[in-house]
């Protein structure tokens, strides 16, 4: 037959967990956010959980199992890998007339853990006739579903309210957060930057207002005082705006300008963060930018002015006597002073440096130097904006996983 789907409300009510491996590791933290009272009865468990316990979140009795162990629990689970205790657990939770589950026998539980998601207020359980993956795999596209808005979400869901700043990621459209899709799916107005993942906005419903607030370098622009009205107009008329960004909102994207101006209007304002192309972008080129007993130090500078322009507020010289990772966004046409400035005072021009072009995307290219030629190579290369400048022996880190794998068999 098949099964009865109840939503159980737990907020406060005990539940027993026997067994404290892979599958108590799994089934804890989701009994914890529905509110359960968890106890666990096992003689060892995973760090994972001994973490929880650590934290008082879980109480721990370090023995095994024995009968009397249900009394008084709304929910048990049975987690053990052994059948025979999971049995007699299974046979005194049926005595006391209390639902347990049973993770190694399904035909013998008495209850089902579903393969469950969420999706702002909206939970996915999915049964499957008691087969977890075929479960899991059902529940991961109905998810993916929701928050992508193909079920309509956007229309079926309680709408948010004011603006929401959403850092959109590096570029590849799928790294965005879960949390920044599910909002932008939401969305009434959609303000969107150049260097947002613009192949998401083609997934935007018809009548979704999209606005260009594209700052080209050198070129056209919106300026940042209209942004901020037209932020605060479109949610003043009762819209659910999205200033949707690349790269995170508070890493040179004037997310902290957009967030005061929203709060002296008195709109409500929620922030989204996204992955920073200056961590993401050397990853995807396969430089990590700390490494172990190479770096330990990062430093992120936005050279949007030049190193001798009396605007610039970054400390030069300090930075060319560490030797830490810079990494060094918008530096691309001011590359030669910047070289000029590091070398003059005390970095060596023997630095690797790397410039990454369009990370994340199809269209990712390289190129390693350098410091002493990077500004050379990178004009000779035609390397453009949008790119991001690593400068560091971390670059050799990431050369040194290109060999490894250029010496291993196809």
């Amino acid at each position: 037959m098949s099964p009865y789907l109840l939503g159980l409300r737990l907020s406060g009510r005990r539940v027993l967990v026997v067994g404290g491996g892979r599958v108590a590791q799994r089934r804890v933290p989701a009994l914890l956010d529905a509110g359960a009272v968890v106890t666990i009865v096992s003689t060892s468990v995973t760090p994972a959980l001994d973490d929880l316990i650590e934290a008082g979140r879980v109480c721990w009795e370090p023995r095994p199992y024995r009968e009397g162990d249900c009394a008084g629990a709304w929910l048990v689970q049975a987690c053990t890998d052994d059948r025979e205790v999971n049995a007699a657990v299974a046979a005194e939770a049926e005595a006391a007339r209390i639902w347990c589950v049973r993770a190694d026998d399904k035909d013998a539980s008495a209850a089902w853990t579903p393969a469950s998601g969420k999706v702002e207020e909206i939970s996915v359980a999915i049964t499957a006739g008691g087969d977890p993956r075929r479960a899991a795999g059902i529940r991961d596209t109905v998810v993916a579903a929701l928050r992508d808005g193909t079920l309509e979400a956007r229309r079926n869901r309680a709408k948010p309210v004011g603006v929401a700043l959403v850092g959109g990621g590096p570029g590849d459209p799928s790294l965005i957060t879960v949390r920044g899709r599910q909002l932008l799916a939401q969305a009434d107005v959609v303000i969107a930057d150049r260097l947002a993942p613009r192949a998401l906005l083609d997934e935007l419903a018809p009548d979704v207002e999209l606005i260009d607030a594209a700052k080209v370098p050198y070129g056209r622009s919106m300026s940042q005082e209209r942004i901020n009205e037209v932020l605060i107009d479109r949610a003043r008329q009762g819209k659910f705006v999205v200033r949707l960004k690349g790269g995170d909102p508070f890493v040179f994207g004037r997310g902290g300008e957009e967030l005061l101006a929203l709060a002296h209007a008195g709109v409500p304002c929620m922030v989204v963060p996204g992955v920073t192309s200056a961590v993401a972008v050397p990853a995807s080129a396969g430089v990590p930018v700390t490494h172990r007993g190479v770096s330990q130090e990062l430093h992120v500078i936005s050279v949007h002015v030049a190193p001798d322009d009396e605007q610039s507020t970054v400390d030069w010289p300090a930075l060319a006597r560490m030797n830490g990772t810079l990494v060094l966004m918008m530096a691309v046409e001011r590359l030669p002073k910047v070289v000029e400035t590091l070398i003059k005072n005390g970095r060596s021009p023997e630095t690797p440096v790397m410039v990454v072009q369009d990370g994340t995307l199809p269209t990712q290219r390289a190129l390693i130097a350098a410091l002493s030629t990077v500004a050379d190579r990178v004009s000779a290369a035609g390397i453009r904006p949008p790119a991001i400048v690593i400068v560091g022996d971390v670059v050799r880190v990431g050369q040194e996983v290109e060999m490894v794998r250029a010496e291993q068999p196809q």
